[in-house]
């Protein structure tokens, strides 16, 4: 039964498509957008007020038959309800999401409601997740939807829905929103090696290339044969500690390269996790990095865009790209 439903919730899909064709964001829902059927507890009251009506008829009960027609008229104001709850809302999302294997990716979207009524239980659903909120009158709200990412890769979701059950739960309406989403997923990090050309790479000796300017300082290390005394820290000595150097962050002359070909003892997700583990340090450093795949180089540079830039292409290493 499950499977049955799940083909037919398909075939729907794949026919509204055919319908209305591929959607620009924002969108505003329209009336030939909304579909609607009755719920489990919808035909379970139809049922009942079907048995009640035939009862009054039956024994010329003027009370029932007066009961169940008042039944009736409630069930269809609520359906009338459920149908305007999503009529003229307006929708936006954030096409592109970022996470990592094993994880979740987060979804941003934005229901508008340029009505002088509150939108009620207004539920945003996609890749099987979703959730449920409510829109005041005039207002522009966001929803955010978790989706698990199972693997890596880059993952393209063709649609998401837009759903209400408001206001008794006896009717559920909703609509496609046949635009595509994308989650980029980034490897898990992992891995313990420090990137080739870093001072811990080098046994904590002498840097690659001496600091310029005091304004970044990042704390102390231990003293290396070959530091320029300038770089001493001699309060520390003064006060009878070990020898140490202050060090700087983010000012090397010369950028770090993250290379695939630095790993070769690893197999290919290996080297994907350590290479992700690389850029996060390297961003939560401040340093400037490049990246180098097969096929793909990133130039050296830093911020959230280059370590966005570099997560992506790290997602999108073959085999990534399949469509949901």
């Amino acid at each position: 039964m499950k499977r049955l439903r799940q083909a037919a919730a398909t075939g729907l899909a794949r026919w509204a498509e055919r319908r209305h064709g591929r959607d620009a964001l924002p969108l505003t829902v329209h009336r030939r957008r909304i579909y609607i059927l009755p719920t489990r507890s919808g035909l379970a009251l139809g049922l009942l007020l079907a048995a009640m009506l035939l009862a009054g008829l039956n024994y010329n009960s003027n009370l029932g038959l007066a009961f169940g027609f008042l039944m009736t008229s409630l069930a269809l104001v609520a359906m009338h309800h459920c149908h305007r709850n999503l009529l003229g809302l307006g929708v936006d999302a954030e096409p592109d999401a970022d996470g990592f294997a094993g994880g979740e990716v987060r979804f941003a979207f934005w229901l508008i409601n340029a009505a002088g009524v509150e939108r009620c239980d207004i539920e945003v659903r996609c890749a099987g997740r979703s959730r449920i909120h409510t829109v005041p009158a005039h207002e522009r709200q966001p929803v955010v939807v978790p989706v698990p990412l199972t693997r890596r890769g880059v993952i393209r979701l063709e649609r998401f829905e837009l759903r209400t059950r408001y206001p008794f739960g006896w009717f559920r309406a909703w609509t496609y929103v046949q635009a595509p989403l994308t989650a980029h997923g980034a490897p898990r990090p992992g891995g313990e090696l420090t990137p080739p050309g870093s001072a811990a790479a080098s046994g904590g000796g002498v840097p690659a290339a001496e600091p310029r300017g005091e304004e970044d300082f990042a704390g102390l290390r231990s003293y290396a044969a070959g530091v320029p005394l300038k770089h001493m820290a001699w309060k520390v000595l003064a006060r009878g500690g070990e020898p140490a150097v202050r060090s700087y962050s983010g000012l090397a002359a010369q950028p770090q390269w993250l290379e695939w070909s630095a790993l070769t003892r690893l197999d290919e997700e290996g080297r994907l996790s350590q290479l992700c583990q690389w850029v996060l340090q390297s961003d939560a450093a401040q340093r400037e990095y490049g990246l180098r795949l097969p096929g793909t180089e990133i130039a050296p540079s830093r911020g959230l865009s280059h370590r966005t830039a570099c997560l992506r292409a790290l997602a999108a290493h073959p085999p990534a790209s399949t469509a949901a």
